[in-house]
């Protein structure tokens, strides 16, 4: 009987570029204070402005605002199909309200929480009070969207839940990194690529950012503004970015918290996220090795050898859970990332591994699975996975040649000597996907624009600091904000200086003087 192995596992998605700062949010705040309030007016009025090449009645479009309970309103905008033959068709894309709670509106200030693929729809109805503070809520109507692709818009749909099972947790039978054990993922890739296309039609060419950014525009003149004034986490940095790019005289304050570097190749977003985790799994270490209950033993580096040890065991020998599923290492990779994202979460990291040392993989399984949205049926309560995957396939380019694929993992082997063999041959996912990437991944300028504020954690594993640091030079008007510290993205859960700042330059436009270093 062959040893199973873990397949490549789409899961971690914070492996191929940037993490869901929402499926967090709702676990380890639970958060969403809403409370009774003015309405608002239940239609939009649009900016009227003329924009010409077939857009103009998509832009002159009157949102209608429906109660869809907490005190929050709901509505549904239609956007083209493709911007650059709007008579091809349409699109849905769904907005959530709260509208300001205060005497000084200023206007809309639309969130999204990354991804790509995350919800803003929900992040704003299930945890407000995690996306924005109460400073913003009251100048501000706090808009949710799904993007293009994403939920409740116009979505990306691919597989049933038993097909999303054996895709994201099914085990391969041939040796990790062999031409065999490749062929199994490039099938399992494949597959998964043809029923997205299947399935979703002519919408899974037209999910690149830069749609989406179009979409942005679009939603900022149906909701009556006539500058944009948004708040992106994560990917939503890189949406951000690339509105302000193409649209430098429509930027008001934008607040990109999480940043993403666009000119970083996809093997290089993946390297350094590689060592972010790495470094953020040390950090736990430290933190845990100098308290109690804590279930290693010794220094930070034997602890690291310990579980580079468990992480072989697994891929080796999978632990079979409760409901049947086998733990392989890519899986347990998921489960010790997901409570990576925010030091909060390091006390249960602590009873995981406590419970998968002792050959038990429950624990790791409801790690995965929240952070895959699946809940404890089986089911799967959104696109999330199918629409990250969809949107990252057309946004970067991919090179599936087994050479280079083997000498990138070596080099991410020495980069991350733990975790790294772990999230190599991440381009085989991508490989054949049925619509191409055709643009650049460069450097984003955005010559014009107002200033616009980038937000930096010093040890964020999901999008190292590094790229906040690169992102606001880039930009002609970029303004670093730094909190030192642990955790990804900072604002609203780190500490005053940030949140101060942040609230300072959305609502009355103060930029720093300089970076504040919080």
């Amino acid at each position: 009987m062959s040893r199973k192995r873990n397949s490549l596992n789409r899961s971690i998605r914070a492996l191929s570029t940037t993490a869901v700062v929402l499926t967090l949010a709702l676990v380890l705040s639970g958060c969403s204070s809403l409370f009774a309030q003015d309405a608002g007016p239940a239609e939009s009025t649009p900016t009227g402005e003329t924009v010409g090449g077939g857009l103009d009645s998509f832009y002159s479009q009157v949102l209608q605002w429906d109660d869809c309970g907490d005190g929050l309103q709901c509505s549904d905008a239609t956007a083209p199909l493709d911007y650059s033959d709007p008579a091809a068709g349409d699109i849905s894309l769904a907005l959530v309200r709260h509208v300001a709670t205060g005497n000084d509106r200023i206007g809309s200030l639309l969130v999204n929480p990354g991804g790509p693929g995350g919800s803003g729809y929900d992040f704003v109805k299930d945890s407000l009070d995690y996306a924005t503070d109460k400073t913003l809520q009251s100048s501000f109507d706090i808009v949710g969207f799904d993007p293009r692709g994403v939920g409740r818009s116009s979505a990306v749909s691919c597989y049933d839940s038993a097909d999303m099972d054996e895709y994201l947790y099914g085990l391969t039978t041939a040796e990790r990194g062999t031409d065999a054990w490749i062929a199994e993922l490039a099938a399992s890739s494949d597959a998964f690529a043809a029923a997205c296309a299947e399935q979703t039609g002519a919408l899974l060419g037209t999910i690149d950012t830069e749609s989406a950014a179009r979409d942005l525009d679009l939603l900022r003149a149906v909701l009556g503004d006539t500058e944009l004034n948004y708040l992106g986490y994560s990917y939503g940095t890189f949406l951000g970015a690339t509105y302000a790019e193409l649209f430098p005289d429509k930027v008001g304050r934008l607040v990109l918290d999480g940043a993403v570097d666009p000119s970083t190749s996809n093997f290089e977003v993946t390297k350094t996220q590689a060592v972010g985790f790495e470094n953020a799994l040390r950090a736990y270490l430290a933190d845990c090795l100098a308290g109690e209950d804590c279930p290693f033993r010794g220094s930070v580096d034997s602890a690291m050898t310990t579980i580079g040890s468990l992480m072989t065991s697994v891929d080796a020998s999978p632990i079979t859970a409760t409901d049947g599923r086998q733990l392989g290492a890519n899986a347990l990779l998921t489960a010790i990332i997901y409570p990576l994202y925010q030091a909060t979460a390091w006390p249960q990291l602590s009873v995981m591994f406590d419970t998968v040392l002792h050959g038990n993989a429950d624990g790791a399984f409801q790690f995965a699975d929240a952070y895959n949205g699946r809940d404890a049926d089986g089911n799967y309560a959104d696109n999330s996975t199918e629409s990250f995957m969809a949107i990252n396939c057309i946004d970067y380019s991919y090179n599936a040649d087994p050479t280079i694929m083997r000498a990138q993992a070596a080099e991410m082997a020495a980069a991350a000597p733990v975790i790294g063999a772990y999230m190599s041959f991440g381009d085989i996912a991508c490989a054949n996907w049925p619509e191409k990437f055709t643009g650049e991944r460069a450097e984003i300028h955005a010559p014009g624009a107002a200033p616009i504020m980038v937000v930096g954690t010093t040890n964020d594993p999901a999008t190292p600091y590094v790229w906040a640091q690169r992102l606001a030079e880039q930009l002609d008007s970029g303004n670093l904000v730094t909190y030192t510290g642990e955790g990804h993205t900072a604002y609203n859960k780190s500490n005053s200086c940030v949140n101060d700042a942040v609230d300072a330059y959305l609502v009355d436009g103060i930029v720093p003087a300089a970076d504040p270093q919080c």
